[in-house]
């Protein structure tokens, strides 16, 4: 199908909105969690649950939903998608419990899960231009930046005004926006029914990703033994043996690791992943920091730590517009090496203000807009066109993995350094440990000792951020070192977005 130059930018247009839904609500919950804790009476694990659910249900399933949109067509998923999140977003709403609204999540996971793939694929197929594409993956990736930057904002400001469930509520009026644009611009799908969708590929993924995040968030986890993070890793490590092999052998599989050989396209893998952990760990611990230890309000904290997509989307922008002159290799690792020095600004800059932090934050996304605005076109620019919905799945599974990690690793051990780190003055009740807020709902209570417990728990909680950050720093380094040698010869001036074999 040809399209008009009016048509494709309309599709993008379409895809876009879908995009938003998605990454608003993987960021939407990380300036609620004290009111989630509050209201629904959530426990730290509940909490960080209530968050993980929806990108580790959605990292679990994008690979067979990439291949699944190859054989229906990905219009199909987009509809499919759209109409599962609608009604999830109304379950999560008014879930009574917070066990309910971490099911609701996984529900919400499985529409989000349809519709990704599809949202990078239809771009792939509707811009033929190879430099025109580019163009559009960058606004593309900005899009998901700003999604994931709008989330604290607009939880902030849904808190002041509504109850919690109005954080889900938003989400409707867009899905039916959403699914109009698919009706009317979405190219009608091609369905290869040669191709087969194998569900026991999506389920031994989700149990890989499941165990090996439960792993994490035991092993950080300083009231649990040594056996529930053994018995989750063998069970994420048998699950994955099992998933690698099960592709070896189907005719189409839901990964194939062919596609791995191209350098250009495994570094896009390496930026996005590493790119969402910095996004979203800082994210979700800033917003926590400055909203139990300075005192913020949920938008207050939502603002500060959306400044990060002042510096990415500007950033990304250009990355996509310049790509053929400046090259993946500058921008992919050179921009997750100035986020990495960023991220040490912050927790260097927190003992001189909000204004050093603020500052820190800025120089972050503007590496992270460089690095993963082109990410996405190193992975999608290096897969066959008939292959567009497995490579829109490898991109997003790195995405979400990156976010999952991030909330599994940083919020476990950043609660785990906390509880280890905290100095309790003589006669302050043991339960203060368990968390900064419950720390602070004892030190509210009154007390002989309830200024010196507050005091002696944000101190607490301010060294745990401050090696949070660095961990995120050494990650984000890790991913500049790597993805630079991996495009050592994809340099400035190259007249391609693909790889020059």
């Amino acid at each position: 199908m040809t399209f008009t130059t009016k048509s494709r930018w309309h599709v993008l247009a379409t895809a876009i909105a879908a995009l938003l839904l998605i990454t608003l609500d993987n960021s939407i919950l990380y300036t609620a969690l004290p009111t989630l804790e509050r209201e629904l009476g959530a426990s730290p694990g509940e909490s960080l649950w209530i968050i993980n659910a929806y990108p580790l249900v959605m990292a679990g399933l994008l690979l067979g939903a990439g291949t699944l949109g190859d054989r229906v067509g990905h219009r199909t998923m987009l509809l499919a998608g759209l109409g599962i999140f609608g009604v999830a977003s109304l379950v999560a709403a008014f879930a009574p419990t917070a066990a309910a609204l971490i099911a609701a999540r996984a529900f919400l996971a499985v529409g989000a899960a349809a519709m990704m793939p599809a949202t990078l694929a239809v771009i792939r197929t509707s811009f033929q231009d190879e430099r025109e594409r580019t163009f559009a993956i960058a606004i593309w990736g900005s899009m998901s930046l700003v999604g994931f930057g709008l989330g604290p904002i607009l939880s902030g400001l849904l808190l002041h005004w509504f109850w919690w469930g109005s954080v889900f509520l938003i989400n409707v009026p867009v899905v039916i926006v959403a699914v109009i644009g698919v009706i009317l611009y979405a190219p009608k799908p091609r369905p290869d029914v040669s191709k087969s969708w194998d569900f026991q590929s999506s389920a031994m993924s989700l149990m890989t990703m499941g165990g090996l995040v439960l792993a994490i968030k035991e092993a950080v986890n300083p009231a649990a033994s040594w056996q529930m993070p053994a018995v989750a890793l063998a069970i994420s490590v048998v699950f994955g043996f099992l998933f690698v092999r099960r592709q070896g052998r189907l005719e189409h599989p839901s990964l194939d690791f062919n596609l791995f050989r191209n350098p250009a396209l495994s570094a896009g893998i390496i930026a996005a992943a590493a790119g969402l952990f910095g996004f979203a760990g800082l994210q979700l611990i800033t917003s926590q920091r400055f909203q139990l230890v300075s005192g913020f309000t949920p938008t207050e904290a939502g603002l500060l730590v959306s400044v990060v997509i002042l510096g990415a989307i500007p950033m990304s922008l250009i990355g996509g517009a310049f790509l053929h002159r400046l090259g993946l290799r500058n921008l992919i690792s050179g921009g997750l090496g100035l986020a990495a020095l960023a991220a040490v600004g912050v927790a260097v800059g927190l003992n001189h203000g909000v204004l050093w932090v603020a500052i820190g934050i800025l120089a972050m996304g503007i590496g992270l807009g460089a690095s993963m605005s082109v990410a996405s076109t190193g992975i999608i620019g290096n897969a066959p066109v008939e292959q567009a919905g497995m490579a829109a799945s490898m991109e997003e599974v790195s995405f979400e993995f990156g976010a999952l990690l991030a909330v599994a690793l940083l919020g476990s051990l950043l609660a785990a350094l906390y509880s280890l780190g905290l100095v309790l003055p003589a006669g302050a009740p043991e339960a203060a440990r368990s968390s900064l807020s419950e720390a602070l709902t004892i030190a509210e209570a009154g007390g002989p000792q309830s200024e010196a417990l507050w005091t002696a728990a944000a101190t607490a909680f301010d060294r745990s951020y401050v090696v949070v950050l660095y961990v995120v720093a050494a990650v984000l380094g890790f991913g500049a070192v790597v993805t630079g040698v991996l495009l050592r010869r994809y340099g400035p001036g190259s007249q391609s977005t693909l790889y020059p074999h």
